[in-house]
């Protein structure tokens, strides 16, 4: 637990803590400037993948927008869909915000659409979701698991621009921003001594089996 002090030294410490937390955050945005100078790689646009409404390329899931980000989702199994892909998309929130800065954001994954439309279905997810199966589009993004590739369009050309897996998937979770601003944290053995037993992630469940 943490210890109990009086309220002006709270507010030292907490001054102190502001002044790190200002730090990362100008850290992160030099990063976030550093990654939208990454170079990027022309992608091929025909890549073919089934949705609810039939087939889509790649060049179609941009839905007419100039940016796209894709959710890699983990092929299914014989347990049902990834827990911790389940848990990213529970946290995913409206689409209107990225719309409005002329991003589409979709998932893909190794599953049928009938697997997807029941999953969708269960959670009450509404965000775009095609099935890739058929076709090299993950095992050419280098998805070993998961993961998140951002692809930027001219025209009717795409390129692709940057890519992300493991922790990196943490920036997308929203709800773990949440925790960390708790004083127990997310209660997993690597954060503290004595703190958790769990794993990163191991807890993450879908929102109907908690």
């Amino acid at each position: 637990m943490p210890q109990v002090v009086s309220a002006e030294e709270w507010q030292e410490a907490r001054d102190a803590l502001l002044v790190k937390e200002k730090a990362l955050t100008k850290a992160q945005d030099a990063l976030a400037a550093e990654r939208r100078r990454l170079p990027m790689v022309e992608w091929d646009a025909g890549y073919v993948f089934e949705g609810p409404d039939g087939k889509a390329t790649l060049l179609d899931l941009f839905e007419g927008r100039r940016q796209l980000i894709v959710y890699h989702f983990m092929p299914f199994t014989s347990a049902g869909p990834c827990p911790g892909c389940s848990f990213v998309v529970d946290t995913m929130g409206r689409q209107e915000p990225l719309h409005n800065r002329d991003i589409s954001r979709v998932v893909t994954s190794m599953a049928t659409v009938d697997e997807i439309d029941a999953m969708k279905k269960r959670m009450e997810w509404t965000v775009p979701w095609y099935s890739a199966l058929g076709s090299t589009f993950t095992d050419d993004c280098g998805v070993v698991s998961f993961g998140v590739s951002v692809f930027l369009r001219e025209g009717d050309k795409v390129y692709r621009t940057y890519f992300t897996t493991g922790r990196g998937g943490d920036q997308l979770l929203s709800t773990l921003r949440y925790i960390d601003l708790t004083p127990l944290g997310r209660q997993e053995a690597w954060e503290e001594e004595s703190r958790g037993d769990d794993g990163p992630g191991y807890w993450w469940r879908p929102h109907d089996e908690y």
